[in-house]
Formats: structure tokens, C-alpha cells, sequence
């Protein structure tokens, strides 16, 4: 114990002595992280203000009597243009294709009169609406134009059909929607957040493991600071889980500086997503939680450490070695990504075995505050087993001649 004792030190010393490693390890995460967010947040401020203070550029055809009234009673406003029956609307809709223009209006010839004769002649008039899905202008103003002029309109020529609309209706669904919602606010906020952050969480830990274990293990080899160490009298197991744990240990520190930053900045980006409908958006974490969250951030980063750990013990250069670990990288981006998708049925215990997939799962669950001992079992028990099966081999490497003076 005391050789692991001393290349934990030894690890340990080596990166809090160096400025750049503290750095990159421990400051830098913070000022991506809230820095991310709060730019997220500005753009989309910034883009939710700009739909709103675009002048809409609106085509009106067959516009009937009455009409021009209805959208001045609703307040819309912008560069609306009236077309008369046989206009060419060519152009216009060229114009929609290229974002130039918003909105194209068209209403059926005799619009008025066949409403009127609804029964006798013919069926039910329409209203045309061109927009461009891809144009978020053109998509926004179209969106308005339908909730705000088109159903005021629709509203008051049934009036005039039927008289008093109220008439019409056999009973109200929610008069006050918000009275009749059943919601666990701190579940809820969980989900929301589970969606990313299991995503990230994964994610960071493992670029913290591959940036130190390279360095550690590859590099030190390359500078020749490996051989020195493996020539004394230090047991070459101690060295190996020495290292492997100093190893998770900063890539734990590191992940969790990541992790907070991350649940400090989220609810701001996610009441901007949600047009501010999240005021009471917080996050409270029971110590079961915060007990769980810990062991599988801890095993996850254990199985990374050994995942990179054996590919730099048996690469002869860093480079060699980064290249190695690149697919690696991508897989731990597709299993946290997968996670974004998950739906709301209940997930298959085996899955939650799969390591870094099930690890993943857990965390988001974990945040929901529906994982169970059983999943959480698996999660762990998973993990290990990949771990323990990782280190027998980077000690056999270890206690090769060949692979550690790259003969």
C-alpha cells in the first residue's frame, strides 16, 4: 500500500504544481460551462426579439368585406398588400421561397356568398396560407396570422350564422388549465435536465481521463520517467492501480466542476427555451441521490482511466495512442446521446448493465428520482466488471519488458 500511496502523491503533485494542468482541469470547465449557457440563453433572447420586432410582409388575395376591420381589431400590423382575383402570384411565392416574403392570403373566389349558401351550394369555402416552413419569419407570421386575424374571423362569421356561440357549446375543458395540472415540480425539472446532463456528465469525464492518461502513462514512457520508476523497488502493481486511481481521483474533481457549473447554468437556459414558463424550476437532490450520483460518476470514470490506461501502456507515442482512443470517444458520445431519446416506458434491466450506456441511464434516472436498487445494481455492478478485467490486463502489460521499454 505504501507504493500506491506514493504514485498517488506522486500524480497528485505533479498536476497541482502545474499551472496550465489546474487550469484546463478545474477553472477552464466553469467558464465553458456557464459561459455556454448564458450564450445560449442571449442568442435565443436575441432571436425570440428579433421575430418579434420583424415587419411582417403579407399578400392578401380576394380579401373580403369585412376582413381589413378584423386585423385592425387584432393589432396586426405590417406590409400587407391586397391582390385582386386574377393577380399573378408567381412572384410572390418565388418571393416566400427566397424569405423575401412572408405570407401569401388566398380566399376562394365569392368567398362571402358561398358561406352564405353553405348547404346549397357547395361545400365549405377555404383559405389558402403559403409560408415557408424553413423561414422562421415566414413561419412565425403565418403561425400569427392564423391565431390572431383568421380564427377572430372564423369566430365571427359563425356568430353571424348562429347568433350566440355559447349555444353551441356542451361543456369547457380546463377553464383554468394551471388549477388542474398534477405535477412534481423537482421531478419534472430532473427530466428536463436528465435530458442533457447524463449526455455531458459521460462525456467530460472521459475527455478529463484521456487528456491525463496519455500523459501519464504514454508520455512518461516517451520521456523515459516510466523506466526510472519501474527500476526501483516499488511492487509494478502498486504503480498500476497508484496510477489508475490518481487518475480518476482528478478526473472525478474535474467532472464534478463540469457537472456543477452545468446544473448552476441549465435552469437559465431551459426558462429561455421555454419562454420563462419554468420560474419555479430547482433542483433538490435527497442524500440517497447525491450517494448514488457520487458511486456512478466514480465507477464510470474508474472503467474510463482503465479504458485509456491500457491503450497508452501498450502505444509506443502519444500520438499513437490518441489515435487509438478517438473511436473510443466517439462510442461514449453515441451511448450518452442515446440517452437523450429514451422515452418514458419502463427500460429493460439489462440495458442498465451495459457500461457507459447503463451508467448514463443511471444518472438520468438518478435525476428523475426513479432509479431503482436494482437498476442501480446493475449500473454498478456492470461497470466493475468491466474495470476488474481492464486492470488485470494494464498489470500484465506492467510486468512486460517489451510493451513498457517499447522494445
Amino acid at each position: 500500500m505504501n507504493g500506491v500511496k506514493y504514485i498517488v502523491k506522486k500524480e497528485l503533485t505533479r498536476v497541482f504544481t502545474d499551472k496550465k494542468l489546474v487550469f484546463s482541469l478545474f477553472i477552464l470547465p466553469v467558464i465553458i460551462m456557464v459561459g455556454l449557457y448564458s450564450l445560449i440563453g442571449r442568442l435565443q433572447s436575441a432571436m425570440i426579439d428579433d421575430i418579434e420586432k420583424h415587419v411582417p410582409s403579407v399578400y392578401i388575395q380576394n380579401i373580403p368585406e369585412g376582413f381589413k376591420d378584423v386585423m385592425a381589431a387584432a393589432g396586426f400590423n405590417g406590409n400587407i398588400a391586397n391582390l385582386e382575383m386574377n393577380a399573378d402570384v408567381t412572384e410572390i411565392k418565388n418571393g416566400i421561397l427566397k424569405g423575401t416574403t412572408d405570407l401569401l392570403v388566398v380566399f376562394e373566389i365569392d368567398f362571402l356568398n358561398k358561406i352564405s349558401n353553405y348547404g346549397s351550394e357547395g361545400g365549405i369555402p377555404e383559405v389558402k396560407t403559403y409560408y415557408n416552413s424553413s423561414e422562421q419569419y415566414s413561419s412565425a407570421v403565418r403561425n400569427s396570422f392564423v391565431a390572431e386575424v383568421l380564427s377572430v374571423y372564423q369566430q365571427q362569421l359563425l356568430a353571424e350564422r348562429f347568433g350566440d356561440l355559447s349555444q353551441l357549446t356542451v361543456f369547457n375543458i380546463d377553464v383554468d388549465p394551471e388549477s388542474s395540472i398534477i405535477v412534481d415540480e423537482d421531478k419534472a425539472a430532473g427530466k428536463l435536465i436528465g435530458t442533457m446532463l447524463p449526455y455531458f456528465i459521460t462525456l467530460m469525464l472521459f475527455a478529463g481521463a484521456m487528456s491525463l492518461g496519455v500523459d501519464a502513462i504514454t508520455g512518461e514512457k516517451e520521456r523515459g520517467t516510466i523506466a526510472s520508476m519501474l527500476l526501483t523497488p516499488l511492487n509494478r502493481r502498486d504503480i498500476v492501480l497508484g496510477k489508475l486511481l490518481s487518475l480518476s481521483l482528478l478526473s472525478v474533481l474535474s467532472a464534478a466542476v463540469y457537472a456543477v457549473s452545468m446544473i448552476v447554468s441549465m435552469p437559465n437556459i431551459l426558462k429561455q427555451l421555454t419562454d420563462g414558463n419554468l420560474n419555479n424550476l430547482s433542483m433538490k437532490f435527497s442524500t440517497e441521490q447525491i450517494i448514488q450520483l457520487f458511486v456512478v460518476m466514480i465507477t464510470l470514470v474508474y472503467l474510463y482511466v482503465a479504458l485509456v490506461s491500457l491503450v497508452a501502456v501498450l502505444s509506443k507515442t502519444a500520438k499513437e495512442a490518441n489515435t487509438y482512443i478517438s473511436p473510443m470517444y466517439i462510442a461514449v458520445i453515441v451511448a450518452g446521446m442515446i440517452t437523450m431519446f429514451t422515452g418514458s416506458g419502463e427500460i429493460p434491466i439489462e440495458r442498465f448493465a451495459i457500461p457507459v450506456y447503463g451508467s448514463a441511464l443511471s444518472i438520468q434516472q438518478i435525476l428523475s428520482g426513479e432509479l431503482t436498487m436494482v437498476q442501480f445494481g446493475a449500473a454498478i455492478g456492470g461497470t466493475l466488471a468491466l474495470s476488474v478485467i481492464l486492470t488485470f490486463f494494464i498489470t500484465k502489460a506492467f510486468n512486460s519488458e517489451k510493451v513498457m521499454f517499447n522494445a
